[in-house]
């Protein structure tokens, strides 16, 4: 199945989206940005995927968190079960090294051996609770990793009692830094990591912080408002998140991807037959743009490379 890429922009597009860019006629590609071609469909009938991430050898692993799989697609396009049970893990990202991290929405951030496919418990308690259910994450050059925890999947009441963003340090200890979000989900760094991006499901307004050191963050600052849809019903935030090479956040909500610039400003929003969920950049370039979107995985070819990071190894 193949779809067509569509951008829809700002205030002169009648029964469209009324953004704060530029106008850009809804069958155009962001200007730099793309897409390039068409929205492809790799695969279809999971559950709900979601944490697309690649090892940067050519092999691509994404979350079905209901079905409680890790699934990989292999350089050569072949789908397989990575890890079953997964702990219902959601948000994935690759070190260099080649270790897997992952947020185990049963209540734990862990790691994992793609060879062995052994797991390590790296954080799973934050003042002797559990965590409520992590959901994603991204490794900072110290080895530190900031991962996410709000309400989705975590029991009743909630074990931490706030929703909140933590830090774990290389050296394993564990810090809270943000507790005022309603519910925090993705998570990204610039590319220069002294930006850290929240993308909270439950507020519009998207937020940015000033890294001062490795986990320790200053004020935050609204980054972007995201468009809304005109059915009230699926209004609301985003979900997860990707960065390019030049600092361009790709924001997937209930529109699409709605891309920003490092200033918060609004370039377009790439449509996908399904609303998505995730996304990361892949590919012998680096400009695929690899999209989960509820029961489907998707690709798009872009002009600009994503950003990778580098992560050191934090066990």
């Amino acid at each position: 199945m193949k779809w067509m890429a569509r951008v829809f922009s700002c205030t002169c597009l009648l029964n469209l989206i009324f953004l704060e860019a530029g106008c850009v006629n809804a069958a155009e590609p962001i200007e730099g940005i793309g897409p390039v071609g068409e929205i492809k469909e790799l695969y279809t009938d999971f559950a709900f995927t979601e944490g697309p991430a690649s090892d940067g050898k050519g092999n691509l692993y994404f979350t079905d968190i209901p079905n409680n799989r890790i699934n990989k697609i292999d350089d050569k396009g072949m789908l397989t079960i990575f890890l079953e049970p997964s702990g219902h893990c959601n948000g994935l990202m690759f070190n260099q090294q080649g270790t897997l991290f992952a947020c185990s929405m049963d209540g734990s951030l862990i790691s994992i051996n793609p060879e062995s496919k052994e797991v390590t418990i790296l954080a799973s308690e934050y003042e002797s609770k559990r965590f409520n259910a992590p959901n994603d994450l991204v490794l900072d050059k110290t080895g530190g990793i900031y991962f996410t925890d709000p309400r989705f999947r975590a029991p009743d009441p909630w074990p931490q009692g706030v929703e909140a963003v933590y830090y774990r340090a290389a050296d394993g200890t564990v810090t809270r830094l943000i507790e005022d979000r309603a519910a925090p989900n993705g998570v990204i760094l610039s590319p220069d990591e002294s930006k850290l991006y929240v993308i909270p499901s439950k507020e519009t307004t998207m937020f940015v912080y000033p890294v001062e050191s490795p986990g320790k963050l200053g004020a935050a600052a609204p980054f972007c408002e995201l468009a809304q849809p005109e059915d009230i019903t699926k209004r609301g935030g985003g979900d997860g998140l990707t960065i390019d090479a030049n600092g361009n956040l790709y924001i997937t909500s209930a529109l699409g991807l709605q891309v920003f610039s490092p200033e918060g400003t609004h370039l377009g929003t790439i449509e996908l037959p399904q609303q998505p969920a995730n996304a990361t950049f892949a590919g012998p370039e680096n400009k695929t743009l690899h999209v989960t979107a509820r029961t489907s995985f998707y690709t798009v070819e872009m002009q600009v490379p994503g950003h990778v990071f580098t992560g050191k190894v934090s066990e």
